[in-house]
């Protein structure tokens, strides 16, 4: 039992008790976030700005600048989410849930190729170029900036963005020895999956509607 407990957790007992804490809070948080978009309910935004937050200071005192890079903008993007979201199209309607456009998609292509190049550039910069786990870093970096963009504005495919960069991270995450969070990204598979098809649900119904 106890080597089960060192394999999963034993990184944990040269960690600080209030960096544990914040840790499983921003993960709790963090559940709570993916847990609301899937109901397509406002309160992803809120929840999803008190996990990015924690998790930015967490990542930068842990050196993980693509992993922080990704919890600022995620925050970013939550404030213009939150906007979107709320922003009504017409008297009695805010903005609704649809598929992405010919132009969403290219811009959704140039954010993911900008990305690659400015985290490479950070990386370079720092000195942090210096092995696979940077190559993966930038990469589902860039997939999670392209899904945090679709979702602020309310578009299906975000959910396959979601789902193939947490995919990536729960394996990523414990081989850097943050057990706790790649647990969050197991869990945010599964959510994903799930948000993926109620909300693909709730588009084919308002179009069986019209």
């Amino acid at each position: 039992m106890s080597q089960i407990f060192n394999f999963f957790f034993g990184q944990y007992l040269d960690y600080s008790t209030i960096d544990i804490v914040l840790e499983i809070t921003a993960v709790v948080f963090g559940f709570l976030s993916v847990w609301f978009s899937k109901q397509n309910k406002i309160w992803v935004f809120p929840t999803g700005m008190i996990s990015t937050l924690i998790f930015v200071y967490l990542l930068l005192k842990w050196e993980l600048l693509g992993d922080m890079m990704i919890n600022a903008y995620y925050f970013i993007m939550s404030v213009y989410g939150w906007y979107i979201w709320t922003r009504k199209v017409d008297d009695s309607h805010v903005t609704p849930i649809s598929i992405t456009t010919l132009k969403e998609k290219k811009i959704s292509a140039l954010i993911f190729i900008a990305t690659l190049i400015f985290v490479f550039l950070v990386y370079k910069t720092f000195d942090k170029w210096n092995g696979w786990v940077a190559y993966v870093d930038t990469v589902t970096t860039a997939i999670f900036f392209v899904g945090m963009w679709l979702m602020a504005r309310r578009k299906l495919e975000n959910w396959i963005f979601w789902i193939i960069g947490d995919i990536i991270s729960v394996p990523l995450y414990f081989y850097k020895g943050f057990t706790f969070t790649s647990f969050q990204y197991l869990g945010f598979t599964i959510i994903a999956i799930f948000g993926y098809l109620a909300w693909k649900k709730n588009l084919d119904s308002k179009k069986a509607i019209a």
